[in-house]
């Protein structure tokens, strides 16, 4: 997709420090990381969120999630991982990314970043249940 600085990536007509190149998807740094070794899966083709992606994809996709979640680890000598993907709010690019940055104990990220809103009550939150099984 033309302007898609992560399409230009995946082509090579953008510089970046690739950490995985096959032929689903690729990974490299994040230029703004949370924490040094945050990575960026993204599908070689052109995905604008997670809903736009075919579900034959969605396995080979994750299963290298997985693999660079458990090599930032190893690498790394992380506690674990945070493995994220923002869809339209928050995606600072509009092409699919899954975020897999490394952590430790202390390492400063509390939780999500955003503030948490409780449910008045059982009942609300049955109705919220409710409504995305109806949709799905």
């Amino acid at each position: 997709m033309d302007g898609c600085v992560f399409c230009e990536i995946v082509s090579g007509r953008a510089a970046a420090h690739r950490v995985l190149d096959e032929p689903e998807a690729v990974a490299f740094l994040d230029v703004r990381p949370l924490i040094k070794g945050h990575v960026l899966l993204v599908p070689r083709e052109h995905r604008g969120t997670l809903t736009d992606v075919p579900a034959p994809e969605l396995g080979p996709l994750f299963t290298l999630a997985q693999r660079l979640a458990g090599a930032v680890e190893r690498a790394l000598g992380a506690g674990g991982t945070f493995v994220a993907m923002n869809n339209k709010v928050s995606q600072s690019v509009p092409h699919l990314h899954v975020h897999v940055v490394p952590r430790t104990k202390g390492d400063g990220l509390k939780g999500f970043f955003w503030p948490r809103h409780k449910y008045e009550s059982d009942a609300e939150a049955a109705e919220f249940a409710a409504r995305i099984r109806a949709a799905l």
